[in-house]
C-alpha cells in the first residue's frame, strides 16, 4: 500500500494546478491522471488575468505565454449589422501585471505542471490510474486505484477530486449535482484557414451574434477554433461531417469546401453545481464540483480559482494544525456562492445574449453594451466582472 499526504484524482489543468501547489509548500502529493498521457483536450483556451497571477505565484506564466497569444481586446459583433464594440482588458494595467485574456490551450498548462511536478521533492504523476472507489475513516482515506495491471491501494490523509464532470469522487460521496442540461449541442472545429481576411478588424476573441446562426471565433497560436450551437435533433455523424463542416464555413468564409479543419468536437452543455464539495476527508474541485457553458471562457478558470483557495486551506490544515472542517467549510461557502451567483448566471446570460433572434431584445442589448462602452465607470466594473476580479472579490467577502 502506497501512502501519501494527499491524493488527487484527474491531471488535466485544475489538479495539476492543486498538486504543483501542494508539492511547493513540502506537501507530499500524488497526482493520478486516467489517460496515458496527458490529453490534447482543446476545451478550454482562455486564461483571464486573476488566474494568470496565480499561475505567476508558481512560475508558470512566462512558460505560457511563450506558448499562448496574448489577446487584450475583445470583441462583441453583431454580423447583420457589422457594428463592433471592442472591451479592451488594457485599462486593467493598474491594478494587474496580465491586463489580458492569455489564448493557449489547457493541455499546455496540464503538461508543463507534469513536467515541473515530476522534478519536485514531494510530487508524483502516475498516468493510466483511475480512482475505482475509496472509503475513508478519522485518520484519512483508502483509495482503490485502477492502472492498466490491476488494482493498487493508497493511503492518504485527504482525497481531492478534480476528475471532471463525470467525477468517480463525487459519485461516490452521492452529492447531488444540481442543475440542468441544455438541449441543444456545442460543436467546435479548428482551423488553420485564415478566417480573419473575412472579417473586418477581426480581434483574438470574438462573441458574434446573428439571427441566422451565432458564433465564437477564438484564436490559439496554431489555429482558430470555431464555436457554434447544433440542433440537438441533428446526428452526431452529420454535425462530425464535411457537409455541416461546409455549411460552416460557407456562413462564415463563403469558401466552405475548402476549409481544411483538424479537430471536429461536439460537446453537450451543463449548468450544475454540486450540493456540496467535501466529505470528512475527500473534496472536490473543478468540473466535479461544478459544469457551465463554456461562453465567456470561466470553467477551467473557475476551477483554478477554486484549488487555490482550497490548497491554502489544506496547507494550515496539514501544517499549521488547522481545523479541518472550519477550513472546508469556508471553502464550500465561498467557492459555492461564487459559482451560482456569479458564475452559472452569467455564463446563461452570455448563453442567453449570443442565442436570442428576437430584434427587440437584440436592439436593447446593443445599445446597452454600447452604453456600457461609452461610460468610462461601468466599463471599468463591466470589464473587472467579465476578467472574474469581481468574482474573486466576492470570495474573499465571505467568513
Amino acid at each position: 500500500m502506497e501512502r501519501t499526504e494527499v491524493l488527487i484524482a484527474g491531471g488535466g489543468p485544475v489538479g495539476s494546478v492543486a498538486a504543483y501547489m501542494l508539492a511547493r509548500a513540502g506537501i507530499d502529493v500524488i497526482l493520478l491522471e486516467a489517460h496515458p498521457t496527458s490529453p490534447s483536450d482543446l476545451r478550454a483556451s482562455t486564461l483571464h488575468p486573476p488566474t494568470l497571477e496565480i499561475l505567476d505565484k508558481l512560475g508558470i506564466t512566462d512558460e505560457l505565454i511563450e506558448q499562448g497569444l496574448k489577446a487584450p481586446i475583445y470583441q462583441y459583433r453583431n454580423r447583420a449589422t457589422d457594428e463592433i464594440l471592442p472591451f479592451d482588458l488594457g485599462e486593467l494595467k493598474d491594478m494587474t501585471a496580465f491586463p489580458y485574456r492569455l489564448q493557449c490551450e489547457q493541455f499546455k498548462l496540464a503538461r508543463a505542471l507534469a513536467k515541473r511536478l515530476d522534478d519536485t521533492e514531494h510530487g508524483q504523476l502516475k498516468f493510466g490510474s483511475r480512482v475505482n472507489s475509496f472509503e475513508q475513516d478519522s485518520d484519512g482515506v483508502t483509495v482503490c486505484v485502477e492502472t492498466p495491471f490491476g488494482i493498487e491501494t493508497y493511503r492518504t490523509k485527504y482525497l481531492l477530486g478534480c476528475d471532471g464532470a463525470n467525477s468517480i469522487v463525487r459519485k461516490w460521496l452521492n452529492v447531488e449535482f444540481d442543475g440542468f442540461t441544455y438541449p441543444e449541442k456545442f460543436l467546435t472545429i479548428s482551423t488553420k484557414w485564415p478566417i480573419e481576411e473575412s472579417f473586418r478588424d477581426l480581434s483574438y476573441v470574438n462573441y458574434i451574434s446573428d439571427p441566422e446562426e451565432w458564433v465564437v471565433l477564438l484564436r490559439v497560436p496554431e489555429m482558430w477554433r470555431v464555436l457554434v450551437p447544433a440542433d440537438e435533433n441533428e446526428e452526431d455523424s452529420y454535425l462530425l461531417s464535411d457537409e455541416k463542416k461546409n455549411l460552416v464555413f460557407n456562413n462564415l468564409v463563403g469558401e466552405g469546401e475548402k476549409v481544411v479543419t483538424g479537430h471536429r468536437t461536439i460537446y453537450r452543455v451543463h449548468q450544475r453545481v454540486a450540493k456540496s464539495y467535501f466529505s470528512g476527508r475527500v473534496v472536490i474541485a473543478g468540473d466535479a464540483a461544478h459544469v457551465n457553458n463554456p461562453l465567456g471562457g470561466l470553467g477551467m478558470n473557475s476551477g483554478i480559482h477554486d484549488v487555490s483557495n482550497l490548497c491554502d486551506k489544506l496547507i494550515s490544515i496539514l501544517r499549521d494544525n488547522g481545523n479541518q472542517e472550519a477550513l472546508f467549510g469556508l471553502y464550500e461557502r465561498q467557492r459555492r456562492a461564487v459559482m451560482q451567483s456569479f458564475v452559472q448566471a452569467q455564463t446563461i446570460r452570455n448563453k442567453a445574449d449570443m442565442e436570442a433572434k428576437d430584434d427587440q431584445y437584440q436592439r436593447a442589448r446593443q445599445s446597452d453594451l454600447e452604453a456600457v462602452l461609452a461610460n468610462d465607470e461601468r466599463r471599468r466594473d463591466f470589464l473587472l466582472t467579465q476578467s472574474m476580479f469581481k468574482s474573486l472579490e466576492q470570495e474573499a467577502a465571505i467568513a
